[in-house]
């Protein structure tokens, strides 16, 4: 009645509640949006069972083989030679040999960039040459900043040296080189960037690198005969590891597994005073202990700069 209060419910009590009242969809909106969530989940279900289906070919419960050579270790486990251009993490989708893309980056940012301050130059700082000079600019600068960070980060090819004839050791690496030599040759022989070193992956699965030291470095991959079998020698500059570490008689053995299958292996010094040694794999024709050694090996690669070489047995 008059003079009486009225009462407010709860909901009317609360501050913004005709905030919320006048931003409120109509019913009828309501009506559509619940349709709408209904239909959506009907093809959700109804999809389900097609989804089932297609999971196995999107993700395959078994692992994809890699397209690397698989080298095992000790216990059947072990490191993998990485091929690839790129780091060696894994294979790259184009090999490029035969020439440095970190030159060719270098020679073609130079090359935009210099006839773009040419043509900025001799137009005055404006002109019909003015927007070509821009446009210089905006891509030369960076190709020439690339091409200095992949120069930064390059691994020159190591050289092949042959023990003898070049085309008849040819035609016996042809004849006689397993898997890993060949996929070995291929990538230390080509450019090579974000790697620490060549082999680094395989050098620090086979415990060559101790922590905190440099990698040990591939200068050369020398290719020889004897008694009619492959001998594949990776020569390295080690000033960091031993090498009564390198020719430990159980890491010898590791080296026929990884570098295998079907080969000898033995550690030769090549040279002492520069802490050059090499891993000398000869083929046997699945006749392990059936071939001899090198006594002796000699390299005309150059030594690496910048490492000094530690007195250590």
């Amino acid at each position: 009645g008059p003079g009486k209060r009225k009462s407010r419910s709860p909901q009317a009590r609360k501050p913004g509640h005709h905030l919320l009242a006048l931003s409120a969809p109509p019913p009828l909106k309501h009506a559509t949006m619940a349709r709408s969530l209904l239909i959506c989940a009907s093809f959700a279900t109804a999809l389900q069972p097609l989804r089932s289906s297609l999971r196995p070919a999107v993700a395959p419960a078994s692992p994809v083989r890699p397209t690397t050579v698989a080298l095992h270790a000790e216990e059947g486990q072990g490191g993998m030679i990485m091929g690839g251009g790129f780091n060696a993490a894994g294979e790259p989708p184009v090999k490029i040999k035969g020439f440095s893309l970190a030159k060719a980056a270098l020679a073609a940012g130079t090359l935009v960039t210099a006839y773009s301050f040419y043509s900025f130059f001799t137009s005055g700082g404006g002109g019909g040459t003015a927007s070509l000079s821009s446009l210089g600019f905006i891509y030369g600068i960076p190709i020439l900043l690339g091409g200095c960070a992949l120069a930064y980060a390059e691994l020159e090819p190591v050289p092949v040296e042959y023990d003898g004839s070049e085309a008849a050791i040819e035609a016996l690496f042809e004849a006689k080189a397993n898997d890993a030599m060949i996929k070995i040759r291929e990538d230390v022989t080509r450019h090579r960037y974000g790697d620490d070193a060549h082999l680094d992956t395989t050098t620090k699965s086979l415990g060559l690198v101790d922590p905190g030291r440099p990698y040990p470095v591939l200068i050369s991959l020398k290719l020889g005969e004897s008694d009619g079998q492959l001998s594949y020698s990776l020569v390295f500059c080690s000033p960091e590891t031993s090498f009564l570490q390198w020719s430990d008689e159980k890491r010898v053995k590791k080296y026929e597994t990884f570098f295998g299958p079907d080969v000898d292996a033995s550690v030769i010094k090549v040279d002492p005073e520069n802490r050059v040694l090499a891993i000398n794999l000869v083929t046997n024709g699945g006749v392990p202990g059936s071939t001899t050694a090198p006594e002796t090996l000699t390299t005309r690669a150059e030594l690496p700069d910048g490492l000094l070489s530690r007195n250590r047995a």
